[in-house]
């Protein structure tokens, strides 16, 4: 019999949660609280089974989303989650059926991109997706750092850090994530419930850990970032201490704000080891440190994934450093974004139309993301064969195009 892909109903939704767990390799046993948490906040026309008789066998979901661009623009993203095959059906096609389906919608709606957070990197570069933003994870060995022992953790700078609470995170993190967009290429939108769930509130996935927020506040009081961590309790034979504080949220929308909450995070008692999660890979950690070997690259790998659906708005809805022009020969085999544009940029504007014009650079819609957000080399993927140059010295005009100091940093999973 045929699989039928579809929306599924509220009364549908605990198997397709049980379908979600078995995908993604947890324990398929769904609780009706869980169910009804969980309900509250997916609209179900964007909830898609794949229904193999009565058992959903593979499972997809979107919701809307802001994604911040260079400059500190937004575009009207469609965020993509939540998507399973079950082991009984792989390579049946199903995945293909969810993804062009919901990319119809998306472009039918109006969205300029879908995005993504991949699970594996070689599955959705086919549906024209590029990973737009990277990630590092250093561990810090504190002792190694070369930073004075004695030191306080005090900010040099007249600003204070303090500890405090999640409920006062929840007032203060919207408007500081804010910020980070406004400097910061790739950042999505957290929402209401985004902050709930990152402070402890609304059903967890995994058993919650209250966790030390500290914030961070300039001579003149304004609150320029906050970082939440944990810490073990580890100590050695010789009653020493071992202990590791992990980072599990860090935003600074100001260089005083990332230098004082990492230098506080490296002068705690009796932590020995900073891991700082994921973070931007230009992040001023660990260059900030005496000794910068003193943090080790645990994990260096992609992050938020974009696929252009509008290829004017994506183009127009940037900023430029400098003024110059681009006509772009875009491949989509799934007909949502081809074709040939023309590119006016300069740092008061760009404009971006269709055009017959000879191209001066051919490439996959998948590589205009990953340009088109500033994390790449025009010359780089030129060389690699993904960037194909159609006019002498068009890949080093790109760069000078779509190069920003500051690379795009994705620091919420979805």
């Amino acid at each position: 019999m045929s699989v039928d892909v579809r929306a599924v109903t509220e009364s549908q939704f605990h198997d397709w949660q049980r379908a979600l767990r078995t995908g993604f390799l947890r324990t398929p046993v769904v609780s009706d609280a869980e169910v009804a948490d969980r309900l509250a906040h997916v609209d179900l026309a964007r909830t898609l089974g794949a229904f193999d008789r009565d058992r959903i066998v593979a499972t997809f979901r979107s919701f809307r989303q802001e994604v911040s661009t260079v400059g500190g623009g937004s575009l009207a993203a469609d965020a993509i989650t939540q998507v399973t095959v079950a082991p009984t059906h792989r390579r049946r096609g199903l995945l293909s059926r969810m993804m062009a389906a919901d990319l119809a919608a998306a472009k039918e709606r109006g969205d300029a991109v879908a995005t993504l957070i991949a699970a594996e990197y070689p599955i959705y570069g086919r549906f024209g997706f590029g990973p737009a933003s990277w990630v590092t994870e250093w561990s810090v060995d504190v002792r190694r750092t070369g930073l004075d022992p004695r030191r306080s953790g005090r900010p040099e700078d007249g600003g204070r850090i303090d500890l405090t609470e999640g409920e006062e995170i929840r007032k203060i993190g919207p408007e500081l994530h804010r910020r980070l967009a406004g400097v910061r290429a790739g950042v999505t939108n957290r929402d209401a419930r985004g902050w709930e769930l990152g402070t402890g509130l609304g059903h967890q996935s995994e058993p919650w850990r209250e966790p030390y927020y500290a914030v961070y506040r300039s001579e003149s009081g304004e609150v320029e970032g906050y970082a939440a961590y944990t810490a073990d309790d580890k100590w050695g034979d010789a009653k020493q201490p071992m202990n590791t504080a992990t980072v599990r949220d860090l935003i600074a929308v100001t260089p005083a704000a990332e230098r004082a909450l990492w230098l506080y995070l490296c002068s705690i008692d009796w932590v020995v080891t900073v891991r700082s999660g994921y973070r931007a890979p230009d992040e001023l950690l660990p260059l900030l440190l005496p000794d910068p070997r003193a943090a080790r690259v645990l994990t260096h790998v992609d992050m938020l994934w974009v696929r252009v659906l509008d290829v004017a708005r994506v183009l127009q809805g940037r900023a430029y450093p400098v003024e110059g022009s681009l006509v772009l020969d875009l491949g989509d085999r799934d007909g949502l974004a081809g074709g040939r544009y023309r590119l006016d940029a300069s740092p008061a504007g760009a404009a971006c139309v269709r055009t017959t014009e000879s191209a001066d650079l051919a490439c996959d819609v998948a590589e205009l993301a990953v340009l088109a957000f500033g994390d790449e080399s025009a010359v780089r993927l030129a060389r690699l064969g993904r960037v194909e140059e159609q006019t002498a010295g068009a890949a080093a005009r790109a760069d000078l195009l779509f190069r920003t100091p500051l690379r795009p940093f994705s620091p919420d999973i979805f």
